[in-house]
């Protein structure tokens, strides 16, 4: 009987994932005492299985190098950078992922930044309730510029919606997207162009060396002063230390992440400016999008292939 291991908490926890992964695979090992899976506790949660259920936990090359048995890795959640590719392919560790299961709750989350940093929502709350009564006019969505960098699954899903606002959708990508483009009415740009047109940028990337801090100091200086930058896809896209003095500086109008490089964030002066907004990594956290990815990972357990670099996973 194959062996399997759930490390994520939140999965374990899910009844309804529970059920239908023990109904499957009746020899299943949940993480109901809610341990943080890192390093050698990982490796002994995970030995003796032929297959598992990652959530964040990094797989690493020297995590790998001590489960000989583990044959499947399979991925509740669209993002892979927690997981050495590499050293899965060298060992012949398979791959089960599904892009843009939660493509839906990410973009849904995107739309709420951007409304309430132009309508200083979270930031009247806050004044309110010190007992500070103070009318601040905002900005529309509707018919604003929105600069996506990134469309990929989550990408096209959040240009289709700007669309029925009226927005002018900007995108930048390494690919190119003709067909969608011209059907969404959507205009490819470059990041540089973009970033100095959009009153709101908004990133939909993976984390990898190429995409490390893209939204570098130099970019920052690009942005309008009146924009905002929104990051709801990967910790450690933005130089989060520039982003603090760009907005301390008023040189930025606010920013909004679901994600940081460090989680949960370490940096108490950032989190603290008032044109400032943070979410612990909730994007794809609807009730919906986690009974998608879960189904996605049960499902993954026995459709997945060798990790090959263009095209598994993409």
């Amino acid at each position: 009987m194959t062996r399997i291991a759930v490390g994520s908490r939140s999965f374990s926890k899910h009844p309804v994932l529970r059920a239908e992964l023990a109904a499957k695979y009746p020899d299943t090992t949940f993480n109901d005492a809610g341990l943080a899976l890192k390093g050698e506790v990982l490796i002994d949660y995970l030995r003796g299985h032929e297959k598992a259920v990652i959530a964040l936990e990094p797989i690493t090359a020297a995590v790998l190098a001590e489960l000989p048995e583990l044959k499947v890795i399979s991925k509740f959640g669209v993002g892979y950078d927690n997981l050495d590719l590499a050293a899965m392919a060298e060992r012949g560790v398979a791959l089960g992922w599904r892009g843009g299961v939660n493509k839906r709750a990410v973009s849904e989350l995107t739309i709420c930044f951007a409304i309430d940093l132009l309508r200083h929502v979270t930031r009247s709350h806050q004044e309110i309730r010190e007992g500070d009564w103070k009318l601040r006019p905002g900005r529309q969505l509707s018919e604003r510029t929105v600069g996506i960098v990134g469309c990929g699954h989550v990408g096209k899903d959040l240009a289709v919606l700007l669309r029925a606002f009226g927005c002018r959708v900007l995108a930048h990508d390494i690919l190119d997207f003709p067909e969608f483009y011209e059907t969404h009415g959507v205009e490819a740009c470059g990041l540089e162009e973009l970033l100095g047109t959009a009153d709101i940028v908004t990133l939909h990337l993976p984390l990898d060396p190429s995409t490390e801090n893209i939204i570098s100091a130099d970019r920052l200086a690009l942005m309008r002063a009146d924009g905002f930058l929104i990051n709801a896809a990967r910790g450690g896209l933005v130089d989060e230390q520039a982003l603090k003095t760009t907005l301390l500086e008023g040189r930025l109008a606010g920013a909004a992440f679901d994600v940081f490089a460090t989680e949960p964030p370490e940096d108490p002066d950032l989190l603290n400016l008032p044109n400032f907004l943070a979410t612990p990594h909730t994007g794809g956290s609807t009730d919906e999008g986690i009974l998608a990815m879960g189904r996605a990972a049960i499902a993954g357990l026995d459709d997945n292939r060798i990790p090959e670099p263009g095209v598994h996973p993409l």
